[in-house]
């Protein structure tokens, strides 16, 4: 549960813009669709996808670093970091093991001719949507646990995009249709609560000092 009394004496620190847009943010985010990259080793791919994820409101990334380690790009995520949440796993196997317990089908996007367009794509399902690199795709792994497919229509001679442009095309995509749509696609208020408490903690300096203070005060 949310600690309602710290949430309000953090936020009176926020200037009322601040608050007034973390509200109207989180009124346009969602957990109906995660996106989960796998070993991606340009790092500025990484961060420009998460960037991607926080501009069309999808709250969550994977991200499998199985192969290669990574730290955010800052420069190219752009303060996306504060405001989208990161998973880290270990291996493929684990990401989707998490993802499917929590209810998502695992889709993953490829070029094949016989793959799903995006308009007909069925939004209606939690989805958790896998993209790998330029180079290589997804490993099979992924492929052979896939519960569907996607792809973005292409009339050109190239027959793949960056990671972090075929993430943008797709989420933009989805997302708009997503809003339009009467599936219910919005954050819980706890969700909100909990997205409100994490993102007030990320706009103030030396939080650390004042969380200590305030919980002192409250013991006296």
């Amino acid at each position: 549960m949310i600690d309602l009394d710290y949430l309000a004496f953090l936020e009176n620190i926020l200037t009322e813009n601040r608050k007034e847009k973390f509200l109207k943010v989180l009124q346009n985010r969602t957990h109906h669709f995660t996106v989960a990259i796998e070993d991606v080793f340009q790092l500025h791919n990484t961060s420009a996808v998460m960037r991607s994820c926080e501009v069309f409101g999808v709250q969550e990334l994977n991200v499998v670093e199985q192969k290669f380690g990574k730290s955010i790009d800052k420069e190219i995520a752009m303060g996306a970091q504060k405001w989208v949440d990161i998973k880290k796993h270990e291996t493929v196997s684990d990401c989707i093991a998490s993802l499917k317990a929590k209810g998502y089908q695992i889709i993953a996007t490829t070029p094949h001719e016989n793959d799903c367009l995006m308009e007909d794509f069925d939004i209606s399902k939690p989805s958790a949507l896998f993209f790998g690199t330029e180079r290589d795709g997804l490993s099979e792994e992924v492929l052979a646990q896939a519960d569907g497919f996607l792809k973005i229509p292409m009339v050109g001679f190239t027959e793949s995009l960056n990671i972090s442009v075929s993430a943008a095309i797709i989420l933009q995509n989805l997302t708009e249709r997503l809003r339009r749509s009467e599936v219910k696609w919005q954050l819980s208020e706890e969700q909100i609560l909990e997205k409100r408490l994490s993102w007030a903690k990320n706009s103030i300096k030396d939080i650390k000092r004042i969380e200590a203070r305030y919980y002192a005060e409250r013991t006296v």
